[in-house]
């Protein structure tokens, strides 16, 4: 029988219990949040994932945030997905983050770094512009974000996801077991974080069940064994991509498209 739970806004409790990884046993759990994932698909959903975002960086890198006030070439970048977060009760952004594979083009960590030799020719996705607002849901928000990454990436073939974050916030990903890319751990200025040292730190999705169950992670159940309807990262990969899906097989890149902003 499904065990079907609804997390509600207020009671802080409640937000707790489920980022204790409060939900055991084999059979999935169903989960309903107070809130949406989606793709970004329209000009008003960029305009809302843009709102979020510049006023996360603005709280704690404002120069660099005056950059933010619009949407980045990133964002419409062959390869990238923008995912906006929502509130059902008015459908006012909470968070949001962007995905950018390199099945195109590299990825924007390769213009400050070389990647080292275990992530030649891997499937990769960066993770960008994480951004969650102010106040207790923002924490379930920032996870629910995260778990909508790792699962376009089980559903994308995608064997490692790399993401930057420079201190404390680094400190984020490490409780995630995240690794450095680089044995030193040294924060690297970063071209597209207006050159801000961010520690560059990857995470292998294929074996995540595996290393948390291991480390007895408290986030094994939300991320492994939980079923969220409330997050929709859009379709599987399909096509003529689907013969790439196999693991360490990097797709043919194609010629990236000359995006310009409106």
């Amino acid at each position: 029988m499904e065990q079907c739970q609804a997390i509600m806004s207020s009671p802080s409790a409640r937000i707790a219990d489920l980022l204790a990884g409060s939900f055991a046993g084999a059979e999935m759990a169903i989960e309903r949040l107070p809130f949406t994932i989606k793709r970004v698909r329209s000009d008003e959903d960029m305009r809302k994932a843009v709102q979020v975002r510049h006023a996360a960086y603005a709280r704690h890198i404002p120069a660099f945030a005056q950059t933010l006030k619009a949407p980045e070439a990133s964002d419409y970048a062959d390869g990238a997905v923008v995912l906006l977060a929502e509130s059902k009760l008015d459908g006012s952004p909470l968070g949001s983050t962007r995905i950018r594979n390199n099945f195109y083009q590299p990825l924007s960590v390769e213009e400050s770094i070389v990647l080292p030799d275990w992530l030649q020719s891997r499937r990769l996705a960066e993770v960008t512009r994480l951004s969650v607002n102010e106040g207790r849901i923002g924490l379930v928000v920032k996870t629910a974000l995260l778990k909508a990454c790792v699962t376009y990436c089980q559903d994308h073939a995608i064997e490692w996801a790399l993401a930057t974050g420079r201190a404390p916030i680094d400190r984020q990903y490490e409780r995630l077991l995240f690794v450095d890319l680089f044995e030193d751990k040294a924060p690297v200025p970063l071209k597209h974080v207006g050159n801000i040292p961010h520690r560059v730190m990857a995470f292998e999705i294929d074996t995540i069940e595996e290393r948390w169950t291991q480390a007895k992670h408290p986030m094994l159940d939300f991320f492994c064994r939980t079923h969220h309807p409330d997050i929709d990262v859009g379709e599987r990969e399909g096509g003529a991509r689907a013969a790439d899906t196999r693991r360490g097989t990097l797709p043919a890149r194609q010629k990236v498209k000359d995006f310009s902003m409106a």
